[in-house]
């Protein structure tokens, strides 16, 4: 089914080709396939006509906001539609106020472009009209609408995942726009299919931006041909997509961290570089290694919260590339070094204790007792002084509230330097065990 150019067009103005290019119908809707295609969930609503409102997540130039119109005209709902960047309360008043009039004759679908822009009380405007029918919400977001939506808004709506378009299916894309009546066939363009690639790849996913750039490259175009100097001319800089603050981000940091906790030098390398190279804060880098130095590695290698740290320290001083450098030089190393994650477990279990055991008072024997009263209250009393017992070590001896007196917190992997710490814990804590034993069964020697 073809849909309405009308239903698209915003002005009669002339349009970019970005949106003169938009998909008329579903199957030209790019690389959405897993949530379009034949059985498909999205793709079946959409063909029984059993709206409901939802959620469109995805990254820039995916095809957001065309679905949701393709829904609208598809489904032969009215149409309304605002933007979080532009709105307000007033502005859903009076599309809700629309779409209160529409209900004798059909339902409305409201398209909110940005809507994780709103805040939580904006955003709790909408819930009254979802719940009772009044509209059918589609929000669209390039964030991740669990931490920047309200959990109730999220409740009422499904979220559906959108892909960012692969850059073979990109350069297809651009091909059809040299030749379609509504692109540029009226310039009689040509360009091989490697400038093609180029583009597709310097858009990363982005099927408008990918418009944009033929666009600026046509207009420089020599000769009816599209360059590679066209191209570069076009580019005008780095086109590789990162943003500092949004799930790009952070699944990039997380792909660097999971590299480094999964010993693969190479990946971890790689993700150091690319964030680096869309211009994330080298400092934020370097703290976020100190972390995956006690985290991931712990006392298995404890030299990796040093280097790390000195790394930080060279980045701070000296700067890029030097800094840069060290930077690589502790990824390399923590992403080889030997792995433990205890004394993060370990941490978490005394936590965890912390919060179930309340403020469990100090026991006497290790308080401080510097005054004469705090000694005849009986500070300090009974209190074995380590360095006089063989090894440092008192037998039997607790340094933690009675409740928590077996409580064993870190255990040691067998890895890295944690093997002899592993082994010395074991003979300490059987020493202990022993000690206990002939304590509470004198009449026993030993086992």
């Amino acid at each position: 089914m073809t849909v309405n150019q009308s239903l698209f067009d915003q002005s009669p103005a002339y349009q970019p080709l970005a949106a003169r290019m938009r998909p008329m119908q579903l199957d030209d809707v790019l690389g959405q396939e897993h949530l379009l295609g034949p059985g498909k969930p999205l793709g079946q609503a959409i063909a029984s006509s059993s709206l409901h409102s939802m959620i469109l997540w995805g990254p820039p130039g995916v095809g957001k906001t065309t679905i949701a119109r393709l829904i609208a005209e598809l489904c032969d709902v009215h149409f309304e539609s605002i933007s979080a960047v532009l709105s307000g309360v007033k502005e859903i008043r009076a599309a809700v106020e629309i779409a209160r009039q529409h209900r004798s004759t059909g339902k409305t679908l409201l398209f909110v472009d940005e809507v994780h822009r709103f805040n939580k009380s904006q955003q709790d405007a909408f819930l009254p009209f979802v719940e009772d029918g009044t509209v059918i919400f589609v929000g669209a977001t390039t964030e991740n609408p669990s931490f920047e939506l309200n959990n109730a808004l999220l409740s009422r709506a499904r979220v559906y995942k959108l892909r960012g378009i692969a850059d073979e299916a990109l350069a297809k894309l651009l091909e059809r726009a040299l030749h379609a009546e509504s692109g540029l066939a009226d310039r009689k363009l040509k360009a091989d299919q490697d400038v093609l690639l180029t583009l597709a790849r310097a858009a990363q996913g982005d099927g408008r931006r990918a418009l944009n750039l033929l666009e600026v490259a046509a207009d420089l175009a020599e000769d009816n041909e599209i360059t590679t100097a066209a191209i570069e001319e076009a580019l005008g800089g780095d086109f590789r997509r990162f943003d500092k603050g949004g799930d790009i981000f952070y699944e990039q940091i997380s792909a660097l961290h999971k590299a480094v906790r999964g010993s693969s030098p190479d990946a971890a390398l790689y993700w150091f570089a690319r964030m680096l190279d869309g211009g994330c804060d080298p400092m934020y880098i370097a703290r976020r290694l100190v972390r995956m130095a006690s985290e991931d590695i712990g006392n298995a290698d404890p030299r990796a919260i040093t280097l790390t740290l000195d790394a930080w320290q060279v980045q701070e001083r000296l700067g890029s590339p030097e800094g840069d450098l060290a930077l690589a030089q502790a990824v390399i190393y923590l992403a080889v070094a030997a792995k433990s994650n205890a004394v993060y477990q370990a941490h978490g279990l005394a936590k965890t204790a912390v919060s179930e055991f309340g403020s469990l008072e100090v026991p006497m024997h290790i308080r401080n007792a510097p005054t004469s009263m705090m000694k005849d209250m009986g500070y300090g009393a009974e209190y074995q002084y380590a360095h006089d017992h063989e090894d440092a070590f008192v037998p039997g001896e607790s340094y933690v509230p009675e409740p928590l007196a077996n409580s064993t917190f870190y255990e040691p992997v067998d890895r890295g330097m944690e093997i002899q710490i592993g082994e010395k814990l074991a003979r300490l804590r059987a020493a202990n065990q022993q000690s206990d034993f002939q304590r509470y069964h004198p009449e026993k020697p030993g086992c």
